[in-house]
């Protein structure tokens, strides 16, 4: 018993792994990334390769509400944006045009960041219909990290004036997300984005379930061994898998990121700690 009769308060217990999920947390680390998720009840990430329309599609989804600046620390450029949606309030946040998310350059960095540890309630990724196969990489990435996905088929007014047919339901199957076939300059398609991302935003409909590429064999005993090692030192790291991945992969930045502290400061929200050798 304390001097005032009521007993002491347990001391606080560290964060678990059920922290990365919660409100708290990620509003925390969207703070840290340079969002301000105040009077927004949800986040938006805009993810795909130059050249596919996706400014087109932010500019279709945000209108004129949307202003732009530079990420914290970076000279990469950021546009934000906002949407009202059946009486929600979105933000959208423009992520750099990469053609993957291996963080072989700051742009490739920032959309990892983002897409990892800001935790978006929806993130779409806009393929170019045209060139699929290419952006595709970039879709099957996002969708290492995220479940949490929408691919956005943009362009199809050019895939039809190349007399390209693409069976969107049946990818749509394959990858285990909602694909929604858009042609964004002209209009094509938007209605049908803005309810696929509500009813991602909003968990309502069918669950998105990525169909991940399996790992072979002889790397899944070392896979798992690693995620729960991870997950252990990390327990606040949103996706110890994909870590994982990119560490038995040879990703010399992630491995670097880890030595010198950086990852556990993105995904604790708090202060770099360089991690003991």
């Amino acid at each position: 018993m304390s001097a005032t009769g009521e007993s002491p308060r347990p001391a606080a217990t560290p964060p678990t792994e059920a922290c990365a999920s919660c409100s708290v947390y990620r509003a925390a680390n969207l703070k840290k990334l340079g969002v301000a998720v105040g009077g927004w009840d949800f986040v938006l990430a805009l993810a795909g390769n130059p050249n596919t329309g996706k400014s087109t599609v932010f500019n279709a989804l945000t209108g004129l509400r949307q202003h732009t600046g530079n990420w914290p620390g970076k000279t990469v450029a950021r546009a934000e944006g906002a949407f009202d949606y059946l009486a929600k309030r979105y933000k959208l946040v423009d992520l750099p045009g990469t053609y993957s998310l291996l963080s072989t350059s700051p742009d490739e960095e920032v959309a990892r960041n983002f897409i990892l540890f800001g935790q978006p309630d929806v993130t779409v990724v806009v393929a170019d219909a045209t060139r699929l196969e290419r952006n595709l990489n970039l879709v099957l990435q996002v969708l290492e990290i995220t479940d949490r996905a929408v691919v956005c088929l943009n362009l199809m007014d050019e895939a039809r004036r190349h007399g390209l047919t693409i069976d969107d339901r049946q990818l749509a199957r394959d990858l285990g997300v909602c694909v929604v076939p858009t042609s964004a300059r002209r209009g094509e398609g938007m209605p049908e984005l803005l309810a696929a991302i509500h009813e991602v935003a909003t968990a309502q409909g069918e669950r998105p379930r990525p169909r991940r590429l399996a790992e072979p064999p002889a790397l899944k005993s070392a896979l798992n061994d690693l995620c729960v090692q991870i997950s252990t030192a990390f327990p606040q790291l949103p996706n110890p898998r994909w870590v994982a991945m990119r560490l038995l992969g040879g990703d010399a930045q992630v491995a670097e990121s880890l030595r010198n502290g950086e990852l556990a400061a993105l995904a604790s929200g708090g202060p770099r700690e360089e991690a003991s050798a």
